[in-house]
């Protein structure tokens, strides 16, 4: 954009600014995308109510959409977003990820730092590490191992990647 179309639309004097009063933040980048997370459920952390039924733990601050179901005796948070209807199973450990709606996390897995898109399947045992991404409609199969991964829309893992690497 600032190398590109920006000089152009400064060419044509079609370039304007706009005081803006307020947080402002760059998310081009998934680490930045989950630090503004961080610091609106910081802004928002006083004011949280849950009413989710269930034996699991939370640990402040979290975001909780409408339909999210979570398993017995797993751990969300701190610096977890589960988005609407997301499936959370038993003895799962969810920190500092996002979680877009319709996804599903199945039991004894673990997401840290992570970005996971809507409608993704994480199977049994998942450990999604630091800087994975994975994308709309997804599938990782049980007992892989994911970090520094972007896996692209639609795509099915079923083996350990613990590489920076993107899996189309």
């Amino acid at each position: 954009m600032e190398r590109e179309v920006f000089p152009k639309l400064v060419e044509i004097g079609a370039l304007y600014g706009h005081v803006f009063h307020g947080l402002w933040m760059d998310i081009g980048k998934p680490e930045e995308y989950l630090l503004a997370n961080k610091i609106l459920l910081d802004s928002r952390a006083n004011r949280q109510k849950h009413k989710i039924a269930g034996k699991f733990e939370s640990k402040n601050p979290i975001a909780l959409d409408r339909g999210v179901f979570i398993g017995e005796k797993s751990i969300i948070g701190p610096y977890a977003v589960l988005g609407k209807n997301v499936i959370i199973g038993k003895n799962v450990r969810i920190a500092e990820s996002v979680i877009f709606q319709d996804a599903k996390i199945d039991d004894f897995s673990s997401i840290n730092g992570a970005i996971i898109g809507e409608g993704a399947m994480i199977g049994k045992k998942v450990r999604i590490g630091k800087g994975c991404i994975i994308a709309d409609q997804a599938k990782v199969k049980d007992n892989v191992s994911l970090a520094e991964v972007a896996v692209c829309p639609a795509k099915e893992v079923s083996r350990n990647k613990l590489k920076s690497k993107i899996i189309c």
